[in-house]
């Protein structure tokens, strides 16, 4: 038998296309544009002419140090996640002593503690170690605020895992060591991707910690380098657009790369 076409859903995806659609058009359009084009023309029009200045221009005004800064920093708090919460997450799940759950409540508390309540202390800390305008100063405080999340994604995703699985290996006279490496590690492929997205997003668009704890040029990150494009007299557009959308290229090639792995990690599967 053959089924009517449902004109209700096809209206309603083409009303979401458009919803969608219109604001990536506008960004995209606008990073083509000359910033006379965008003030005569408005944000909707077409272009009247190609251009590639607006990103060429980004980088003749810093912003790939901005960029590479962000890298490093996004680069080495990922490191510090993917070094820290695994064997970590490992013990939570099968350990069955008080320390490991008092271990385990205490990263807990830190998914209730928000950045701006402790960024004063934070700054104080940070400048006492000899830290400050010094990317490793904001670093460690942003892997620091990851690891709570990412400990809690990790062990949820770890509680998978069978545990005749683990018998079987222990019967085979496997260490505690080889189960992690051998049989945790690659069935939480799901959980790794998931923490180092949410991670990676975590430092890239981090604004508070690089705000307060650095001042220089050197040590500027993307998200304030962002600033750049407003001037006295107005904001560049087209030039802040184009900008926006380099920065977002490292963290949609993420997500690209990690995208099933990301998601069997959300629908709590990571580890069949």
């Amino acid at each position: 038998m053959r089924r009517r076409p449902n004109y209700v859903a096809g209206v309603g995806s083409l009303v979401w296309l458009f919803v969608v659609g219109l604001p990536l058009f506008v960004l995209l359009a606008a990073t083509l544009r000359t910033r006379q084009d965008y003030a005569e023309n408005g944000p909707v029009s077409l272009p009247d002419s190609f251009t590639l200045d607006n990103f060429t221009g980004a980088f003749d005004s810093g912003f790939g140090q901005y960029f590479f800064n962000t890298l490093v920093v996004t680069a080495c708090v990922i490191g510090i996640v993917l070094l820290l919460v695994p064997p970590l997450a490992y013990a939570i799940v099968r350990s069955r002593g008080r320390a490991t759950s008092a271990i385990f409540r205490l990263f807990l508390l830190g998914l209730a503690i928000p950045a701006q309540a402790v960024i004063v202390p934070m700054f104080y800390l940070i400048s006492e170690a000899g830290l400050y305008d010094n990317l490793l100063g904001v670093i460690l405080p942003t892997a620091a605020f990851c690891l709570p999340m990412s400990a809690l994604i990790l062990s949820g995703s770890m509680r998978d895992i069978s545990p005749e699985l683990y018998e079987a290996m222990a019967m085979d006279g496997a260490s505690p060591r080889r189960m992690f490496f051998q049989l945790v590690v690659p069935l939480s492929r799901g959980g790794l991707s998931t923490i180092v997205v949410f991670s990676a997003l975590q430092a890239w668009n981090g604004f508070l910690f690089p705000l307060v704890l650095t001042q220089s040029e050197s040590t500027k990150v993307v998200t304030l380098g962002l600033y750049n494009f407003q001037t006295a007299h107005g904001i560049d557009i087209p030039g802040l657009l184009g900008a926006v959308v380099l920065s977002m290229v490292p963290i949609l090639l993420v997500y690209l790369f990690a995208r099933r792995a990301l998601v069997q990690g959300l629908m709590g599967v990571g580890g069949k």
